[in-house]
């Protein structure tokens, strides 16, 4: 994995204002990861919201649908996590997001309509796009999912990558897993090979944009957006990296942050550890907090 940084001596300034690590009340959050299906992330993505002290459950994606909307009764959070559902034979995230939408889809939005925190990672990413859980325009409360309104498609440079990236904040987004950013940039792992976000018009990007609905975007070492290559993995518009809607309860991200739970996941760890700079946890962990954070209506 090619490491962001190769010239820091020194750990850079954390992404958030708050510490992370155990969130008090964090309890009484309960957390739904969705597994199987080719999905390979979920013990990760369990792995952080358990770091914040959550009550966090692995729960297979057919078993979820099997029991319909009970299956979300008393949850907070539903994570979708990174892999390659259905083996994107067809495209990354479409056939998962078919089986959801027909068999599940009435449930997901009433979890949505409730107050429920939806994140999508990757994968996942590329599934709640195609279910309409994001960006969700024109959608009222009590219908069903909205029609697909963005896409995810292969990157400009075909092929897997795999490497770390610098994300940039948008602060007055209303995103809920990007509230107590710092203003420095979030450092985190990004692996996909369909990870270019597209949208079906300029006027349907102009409506995001304008609405802050961007949350992070690729930047360079000095904190500037950018379209190139490798800074921007994919040529994403605008170099959007995530997106969320106008709740900003559900939130989408191309790369990976429970992939940086701990310092050691970091490319640099060994020099941090060298210039006595050891975090306490990874930046990645950081997403996942706000998102409890949000659901606890606490914040520092």
């Amino acid at each position: 994995m090619d490491a962001a940084r190769t010239d820091a001596p020194s750990r850079p300034r954390s992404a958030w204002s708050f510490e992370l690590g155990p969130i008090e009340g964090a309890h009484e959050v309960r957390v739904r990861v969705l597994s199987g299906w080719g999905l390979n992330c979920e013990a990760e993505t369990a792995a952080g919201f358990r770091m914040l002290g959550a009550q966090s459950e692995i729960v297979h994606t057919g078993a979820l649908i099997e029991a319909g909307a009970a299956a979300l009764a008393g949850v907070h959070v539903l994570a979708f996590c990174g892999g390659f559902s259905f083996g994107d034979h067809i495209a990354s995230g479409r056939v998962l997001a078919n089986r959801l939408r027909f068999r599940f889809g009435d449930a997901l939005a009433r979890f949505v309509d409730d107050g429920g925190h939806v994140i999508g990672i990757c994968n996942g990413f590329q599934t709640i796009t195609k279910l309409g859980l994001l960006p969700a325009w024109g959608r009222s409360r009590g219908q069903g999912l909205a029609p697909q309104q963005v896409s995810i498609v292969d990157n400009d440079r075909l092929g897997y990558r795999d490497a770390w990236v610098r994300l940039g904040f948008d602060r007055d987004s209303p995103c809920a897993f990007t509230r107590g950013c710092s203003g420095a940039a979030l450092e985190v792992p990004a692996r996909h090979g369909e990870g270019k976000i597209v949208f079906a018009d300029d006027a349907s990007f102009a409506r995001v944009s304008d609405a802050h609905l961007i949350p992070l975007r690729y930047v360079d070492a000095h904190g500037t957006a950018t379209a190139r290559w490798p800074d921007n993995p994919n040529g994403s518009t605008d170099a959007a990296a995530a997106l969320c809607d106008e709740s900003g309860r559900v939130f989408g991200i191309m790369p990976h942050p429970e992939a940086f739970l701990y310092p050691e996941n970091h490319p640099d760890f060994t020099r941090w550890r060298a210039a006595g700079e050891r975090p306490i946890a990874g930046d990645g962990l950081g997403i996942l907090a706000s998102g409890v954070r949000s659901v606890l209506g606490r914040w520092p």
